[in-house]
């Protein structure tokens, strides 16, 4: 979030049981899913204010910066799970266009994930503050000035929709 004057707001640390449980679940989870699930879908969006910065999350649970998103749930379309992660990790409320800029393979953690990577321009969404136990701060910020800690898939990300490149077929 970020406040009047466009500064981020940083939320206090929070040590809610979901948080804690999926720092403590999620080595188990990776495996059960390198084991179990042989493909996994998720979204990201890629969200613009009226400045041309965009929006970036950090969790609670792994470092760095990243745009919001997560996994596609069973029964939703990969739209529908847009708008619900958009919603609740960072209360984005998309009313408007979502264009889909790129689908892509991430085979570091799971056998076979794909991520479809959306675009939400300002005036498709409106912005609703949120708590969420998995984000520790969110916030908007210049293409060309990311916070250091964003992640290497989220920079490449970012830069292909920026210049108009064609997207590669791995996060």
């Amino acid at each position: 979030m970020t406040t009047s004057k466009g500064r981020r707001a940083k939320l206090p640390p929070m040590s809610h049981p979901r948080a804690l449980l999926w720092k403590t679940g999620r080595p188990l989870l990776r495996l059960y899913w390198r084991l179990r699930r042989p493909l996994t879908a998720g979204v990201r969006g890629m969200v613009f204010d009226g400045e041309g910065r965009v929006l970036l999350i950090r969790h609670t649970y792994i470092p760095g910066w990243y745009l919001p998103g997560g996994g596609v749930e069973r029964g939703e379309t990969m739209l529908t799970s847009l708008r619900r992660e958009l919603d609740e990790e960072a209360g984005v409320i998309v009313t408007g266009e979502a264009r889909l800029a790129g689908l892509y393979a991430n085979f570091r953690e799971f056998k076979s994930d794909h991520v479809a990577l959306y675009v939400v321009a300002h005036g498709s969404y409106e912005m609703v503050p949120r708590r969420s136990p998995e984000i520790a701060e969110s916030g908007f910020f210049s293409p060309g000035s990311l916070p250091e800690a964003t992640s290497a898939s989220t920079r490449a990300r970012i830069a292909e929709v920026m210049e108009g490149r064609v997207p590669v077929e791995l996060w």
